[in-house]
């Protein structure tokens, strides 16, 4: 296994820290600033399923489904 990064894992601690309050808003707002970062595959309502295998059917499908129109809207945007 190869070992990319530094990354250092997070420890969850038992009290608040304004500080990583205040880096996952910053996370927050930069995810929002992504071409994609507002867009919600799903559409909204309430849904009822029988199992979560179901449930994560749906949420496959809607996620296929706006992943190929921001390709699709790309793709037009490119070629005019």
């Amino acid at each position: 296994m190869k070992i990319i990064g530094q990354r250092k894992e997070r420890v969850i601690g038992t009290e608040a820290s304004g500080r990583l309050l205040a880096e996952g808003a910053r996370f927050n707002d930069e995810i929002h600033r992504l071409p994609t970062g507002n867009a919600s595959f799903i559409p909204k309502g309430v849904y009822r399923f029988m199992t979560h295998a179901e449930a994560n059917q749906h949420a496959m499908d809607c996620l296929a489904k706006g992943m190929a129109r921001i390709a699709l809207m790309r793709d037009e945007q490119a070629h005019g």
